[in-house]
């Protein structure tokens, strides 16, 4: 059935990344009860459940190079996930996403030609020297390593999500990646002792959160990119981080000092400048 609600490209891309942040900082509100391991096992579970039922894969019609790259992907995409609320159980959400945004931001770059290009590497190398906590500033060193870990990840996962784009629906994609997500990350939430603290009121919160960061962005982001431009796309997929500081500070109370507001900042104007150039070089 056709979905009676037309909403505008950019605006369903700016509800997307509303949404996600929102799922964010939702997820680091379970976290006192059940854990980071067990919210990020309870959030890509549920996502599974929710994406297989809405796409419906035939897992039958799979050859062995689709079979091999969802594998992966779903393996990337379940490690950033997990490794990624392990960051923000320590930092706030807003540098939590700032220095995961450093991994694709980088890839951007990598292999680029243009000078201009180096400005960019410049704002986010300095918005990452900013959040670095050089003396003791009470920020957790662990946590900041986890952050760029998990945006390693996320470049993995943006490589081979193009590669899987040539030889499968989106939709089919993400559905199967997820439950080989999921498989990567449930032993965790259930060793971890998390997931046994369930209730009904814990799992409502968690099928919110598989909608908020799952269900609702991807399907609001499919509905733009089939009318947006990649440049557009990409350079307002840039505000993230300043979203997630504002929805960590209007949910979480998460308040940034002086310091780490710009360190966002620059870290927002590199992957737009970064977007940007990038685009207009392929034109």
């Amino acid at each position: 059935m056709k979905s009676k609600l037309n909403i505008p490209p950019i605006p369903a891309v700016l509800l997307s990344i509303i949404s996600v942040q929102c799922g964010a900082a939702i997820a680091k509100g379970l976290f006192p009860q059940i854990g980071a391991a067990a919210t990020a096992s309870l959030r890509i579970g549920l996502s599974a459940i929710i994406l297989m039922l809405a796409f419906r894969p035939n897992l039958s019609k799979l050859n062995f190079k689709q079979w091999k790259y969802v594998i992966l992907y779903g393996i990337c995409l379940g490690t950033m996930n997990m490794v990624f609320y392990l960051a923000i159980a320590r930092i706030p959400v807003g540098l939590g996403v700032t220095l995961e945004f450093v991994g694709p931001l980088l890839l951007a770059i990598i292999g680029s030609k243009k000078p201009v290009d180096f400005l960019w590497v410049i704002l986010a190398a300095a918005g990452i020297a900013l959040i670095a906590p050089w003396t003791n500033t009470g920020l957790d060193i662990v946590g900041v390593l986890l952050a760029l870990l998990a945006g390693v990840f996320w470049a993995g996962y943006i490589i081979l999500g193009g590669r899987i784009s040539k030889i499968m629906k989106g939709g089919d994609a993400v559905a199967i990646g997820m439950i080989f997500a999921t498989i990567v990350i449930l032993p965790f939430g259930i060793f971890g002792g998390g997931l046994g603290q369930l209730n009904p009121k814990l799992l409502g919160l968690g099928a919110a959160l598989a909608l908020l960061s799952s269900a609702i962005p991807f399907t609001l982001e499919m509905r733009a990119l089939k009318q947006l431009p990649a440049r557009t796309f990409s350079i307002l997929m840039s505000l993230e981080p300043a979203m997630a500081s504002l929805a960590a500070l209007v949910f979480l109370h998460e308040y940034l000092s002086l310091k780490e507001c710009f360190a966002v900042a620059f870290v927002v104007i590199a992957s737009a400048g970064s977007s940007l150039t990038a685009r207009r070089a392929k034109l």
